[in-house]
């Protein structure tokens, strides 16, 4: 959570220290460890201020990864976007997200890491849709993968046709977002493929 004296240093390090310990653990155990230092969006911040705080996760992160020797080449990183905080009233547009989101990354994260998998973080579907189809069309050759790890922002549509409709509503639900992120995932989505 972000407000104006938080996240501390001191949660900060210790998060970042416990991310580390998790990777290296899980790498000692043949597992490839997925990072994930998440920005909740709840809050008045503005996307200024969330990009602050990713950058400066981002790297107390990798630097304790480097501490713990993290092999960063056999790692995955699960982040945020930089968003403003839902009751922020200076919202930012669909390709100002995907900008500063590319440019916190490539400020902060490792050339090496080979794969950036979002997070949802309580976006709509289509906005977590539009913001990585985005980032993968203006980004040519990034130096990571750039792709999807989405809870709510592919399930929430299925759950609500499971609810309302049929199994088969719901699965068609699911495959359709799953296409969508599919597509997004290689800069091929638009947003006339939602009706």
């Amino acid at each position: 959570t972000i407000a104006d004296d938080i996240p501390s240093q001191a949660c900060i390090s210790a998060n970042a220290h416990a991310l580390a310990r998790y990777s290296a653990i899980c790498q000692e155990q043949g597992l490839v460890p997925i990072i994930e230092p998440e920005v909740l969006m709840n809050g008045n911040h503005d996307a200024a201020r969330c990009y602050s705080v990713t950058a400066e996760i981002l790297t107390a992160t990798f630097a304790a990864c480097e501490d713990q020797g993290v092999h960063i080449p056999g790692a995955l990183l699960k982040p945020n976007m930089i968003i403003a905080g839902t009751d922020c009233a200076d919202q930012i547009s669909r390709e100002e997200v995907a900008r500063l989101t590319l440019k916190c990354l490539h400020e902060n994260v490792p050339q090496n890491l080979p794969g950036i998998v979002f997070l949802s973080g309580g976006q709509s579907d289509e906005d977590a849709t539009a913001h990585l189809n985005l980032m993968n069309s203006m980004d040519e050759n990034p130096p990571w993968q750039l792709s999807y790890s989405y809870g709510r922002a592919l399930q929430a549509a299925a759950l609500q046709s499971w609810a309302s409709g049929t199994p088969e509503d719901s699965q068609n639900s699911f495959s359709h977002r799953a296409k969508m992120n599919s597509l997004a995932r290689s800069g091929d989505w638009n947003n006339t493929l939602e009706n």
